[in-house]
């Protein structure tokens, strides 16, 4: 039964991550568009990031109550109405109901990001790691389908550009809902319900505190750095169509290693698949400082994606580590709302960096949270441990 269900759970993490890529596409160019202040162009971004944080937990609650499946069918019902909202907002030039729609995409993705922890259930410990990788994998096809939904639909009303791109990504998100409805999961027990011990206990404990410096630092990183880049593309004299080839590859890269990753976690350990990562991630900072050419763009992508792959899967294994079964939920969701919480802040900082200053001045902010992140795992004794093995 959970072969079944990490299949399903693989098709549609690659169906959802489609919205996710089309926000990122889309957002700062339908924002800079609408909004009166050009300051504002990638806020759509910064409440998609939002619309994740606020989610989280409410999403964990749902599944601790009534299971996984609620919660993702309550994901993907939001999915369909961010496709719905966009769509409207774009038509009647509304940049705040643009904004509210992009709220929607974030809590959608927000519960599609529960897809890697709902492939562990019930799977042997060692095993762990790479089903909740290969879940990751379904991305690949995302970062295909989603950059080539926006190129293909977004001058189909003329009139109203990205508008048929969004009525589009609405169905897909349906789709993915019709193949959650096959997912089979056990209904929470009594002692999850509960809960276990306080979350304050868990929370205190060092791996659990890496975990989550690790995640969170890995995905604002990511999403900092590519909330910007196609407005930064588009300043330099760049095409959308370059925009969204340099997103697809980015997004390639970002699930693609996920179908190795986990093998990555058993043979060397979370915590070097969690270091490799953070390196990638400076390295693709560096990249983007040697020019703005395309090539510098799609590189700095690549690497990107590499880099988030590594540290947010390998912290996402940590977190494994850190709690009891019935505990999961309250633990995954909590971790989830501080990472998204860290990565609205990236979010908002990004636009406004890029505005004020230029793209240059983002990409060398970049590296005051990856030494904080380094830190933590230099200092925390069970992966210094690891390391040393």
């Amino acid at each position: 039964m959970q072969r079944g269900n990490i299949t399903r759970l693989t098709v549609a993490q690659a169906l959802a991550g489609a919205n996710s890529v089309v926000v990122y596409a889309t957002g700062a160019i339908v924002g800079h568009h609408l909004a009166s202040n050009k300051a504002l162009a990638t806020l759509p971004i910064s409440i998609f990031v939002v619309g994740m944080a606020a989610s989280i937990l409410p999403a964990g609650a749902i599944a601790r109550h009534h299971g996984r499946r609620a919660a993702f069918l309550a994901g993907t019902g939001c999915g369909v109405l961010v496709g719905l909202l966009a769509a409207v907002a774009v038509v009647l030039g509304s940049f705040w109901l643009f904004c509210l729609a992009t709220f929607f995409g974030g809590a959608y993705a927000a519960v599609v990001l529960s897809f890697r922890f709902a492939a562990a259930d019930g799977v042997n410990p060692s095993k762990r790691a790479r089903a909740l990788s290969f879940v990751m994998g379904g991305g690949v096809a995302a970062g295909v389908v989603g950059p080539q939904l926006v190129t293909y639909t977004m001058d189909l009303w003329p009139a109203h550009l990205f508008a048929a791109t969004f009525v589009a990504q609405a169905a897909v998100a349906a789709l993915s809902a019709w193949v959650l409805l096959g997912v089979r999961l056990p209904m929470p027990s009594a002692a999850e319900v509960a809960g276990g011990r306080p979350l304050g206990l868990i929370a205190r404990q060092p791996l659990f505190i890496t975990a989550v410096i690790c995640g969170a630092v890995s995905y604002m990183l990511m999403n900092f750095l590519m909330t910007a880049a196609p407005l930064a593309m588009q300043m330099s004299g760049h095409s959308q169509e370059s925009a969204n080839l340099g997103l697809q590859w980015h997004v390639i890269a970002m699930y693609a290693p996920s179908f190795f990753t986990g093998r990555l976690i058993t043979r060397f350990g979370a915590g070097r698949v969690v270091v490799a990562g953070l390196l990638l991630t400076g390295l693709s900072a560096a990249v983007g400082l040697l020019g703005v050419d395309i090539p510098h763009f799609w590189l700095t992508l690549v690497l990107l994606g590499l880099g988030w792959n590594f540290g947010f899967i390998g912290a996402s294994a940590l977190v494994l580590e850190c709690h009891r079964p019935e505990e999961k939920t309250r633990v995954q969701s909590f971790n989830d709302f501080i990472v998204f919480g860290t990565m609205a802040v990236g979010s908002f900082a990004s636009g406004g960096l890029l505005a004020a200053y230029d793209w240059n001045v983002v990409l060398w902010v970049s590296f005051v949270p990856l030494a904080l992140a380094l830190a933590a795992l230099a200092l925390t004794r069970p992966v210094n441990t690891e390391l040393a093995a």
